[in-house]
């Protein structure tokens, strides 16, 4: 199926002969407030794009106070007549996928004839959720410890579509097939679940019933995304490509063994969706005023949080670091300028957005990680090597805090004098301009100092 009329977004008005794309990526380790942004840059869209990742990311969105939570589909869809893609790079869950479609038309907007999905994603199915509880458990009770999954399946799902036997989207236009494929899934895991995992398995009609009712509804959603939105570039549109997680939860790049199932960075925006790296003009890189971690895995500058009036108790309450799909609790910690440098390097950073500037406010002394120290040498930069990341020890660089609120203010003129001082020490330690920051979680907290679709 071909989308019909997805170019359109009448609010934008005349458009260039080609549009100018935006990818948005988080360079730290998730949670770093990328659905606001692309929520506040989808006014410049004609088009969003989520290009990987599962329902195991969530995107937490504030406008006029009102919070909606966001995990599969693009922040994009909070802005009426923008029309939504769902990339080949993404797996997903059908029944998820109907029921946050149903939550968001119970909050009265309108889902289904501007959301597109490719009919390449892989499918995300029950087997593939036991298989990563279950291991998650075995892992915990041998003793190995947890990875730290949601538990979702997601990694058994790009598993099986590395192993070119994954059921995609495309299967549900073909019951006969889509019920083949799917018998000899079941088996096969259930194998996995009974000999090895000791779980129990699961019953293959119950999952074929569930599918094709899903099927009913998903089917005329899906589409041939990647030639859509080279259409759409052609006749002018702005599309925006919205990243999940971070950059230092990348299957290659991150903290490995401790990262997601899929690429989280900006070049996977092209593969991801099916367009030419060409169609991506300008990278954003979104990072907090700090950092922060959900799960297992290393984390440099990890502050403690269970001592009231502590710096880590500060930035954990004040932020409400919490997941927003898993309801975690996230471990805080000083910003890591090392940590952005490898991701600078990695997606090739046009402008950075800094978030969460607000939750500094009030502290005397703030601090940033320059560097570490490893194995008696200097580094200014992230390893590779999650073991060594584990034993770097950080050079911490101070700056004196701000008692005055910066929270909802727009203009940088506004921002204290030490705030401002931190800020351009950030940048100059990182390299990469600083384009935005935001103040708050509402869309209006922003300070943008210079447009990344004029830039």
């Amino acid at each position: 199926m071909q989308p019909e009329g997805l170019h359109l977004n009448k609010q934008q008005g005349p458009r260039p002969t080609r549009g100018r794309n935006v990818v948005v990526v988080g360079t730290q380790w998730g949670d770093e407030g990328k659905g606001k942004m692309v929520d506040w840059l989808t006014e410049h869209a004609h088009g969003v794009v989520r290009f990987q990742g599962g329902h195991n990311a969530g995107h937490t969105l504030v406008i006029r106070g009102q919070k909606t939570a966001l995990q599969l589909i693009p922040s994009g869809v909070m802005r009426d007549g923008v029309p939504c893609y769902i990339g080949n790079g993404v797996v997903v869950d059908p029944a998820h996928l109907l029921q946050e479609i149903q939550r968001l038309e119970a909050a009265g907007l309108e889902v289904r004839s501007r959301l597109f999905v490719s009919e390449s994603c892989p499918l995300i199915l029950p087997f593939h959720v036991a298989v990563d509880q279950a291991r998650e458990g075995l892992r915990e009770s041998s003793g190995a410890g947890k990875i730290g999954t949601t538990g979702k399946g997601i990694g058994p799902a790009y598993e099986d579509k590395v192993a070119r036997r994954a059921l995609r989207a495309q299967d549900l236009k073909h019951p006969e097939r889509f019920a083949a494929k799917l018998r000899d899934l079941v088996d096969l895991h259930n194998f996995a679940l009974g000999g090895y995992l000791h779980a129990k398995p699961l019953e293959y009609q119950a999952i074929l019933d569930a599918s094709m009712h899903a099927a009913e509804q998903i089917r005329p959603m899906l589409a041939d995304v990647g030639y859509a939105l080279h259409q759409a570039h052609l006749d002018g549109a702005n599309l925006l490509f919205e990243g999940a997680q971070g950059t230092l939860l990348d299957i290659d790049h991150g903290t490995y063994p401790f990262v997601t199932s899929s690429n989280c960075v900006a070049g996977n925006a092209a593969a991801g969706s099916g367009v030419g790296p060409d169609m991506l003009h300008y990278v954003l890189g979104i990072t907090k005023a700090y950092t922060t971690r959900v799960g297992s895995g290393p984390f440099p500058t990890e502050l403690p949080m269970d001592q009231p009036g502590s710096v880590g108790h500060h930035l954990s309450t004040v932020g409400q670091e919490r997941g927003t799909v898993t309801g975690r609790a996230r471990r805080c910690g000083w910003l890591d300028t090392a940590a952005l440098k490898r991701s600078t390097i990695i997606n090739g950073l046009s402008g950075l957005c800094i978030t969460k500037l607000d939750v500094l406010d009030g502290l005397p002394e703030i601090k940033a990680c320059v560097g570490y120290k490893l194995g008696g040498q200097s580094i200014d930069v992230l390893p590779l090597d999650a073991d060594e990341v584990a034993a770097c020890e950080p050079v911490y660089e101070s700056f004196a805090g701000w008692t005055e609120k910066t929270a909802g203010l727009t203009q940088w003129e506004q921002l204290p004098l030490n705030a401002r001082r931190y800020l351009e020490r950030v940048q100059s330690l990182i390299g990469t301009p600083i384009d935005m920051v935001s103040t708050g979680p509402d869309r209006e907290h922003t300070i943008l100092l210079r447009h990344p679709y004029q830039a």
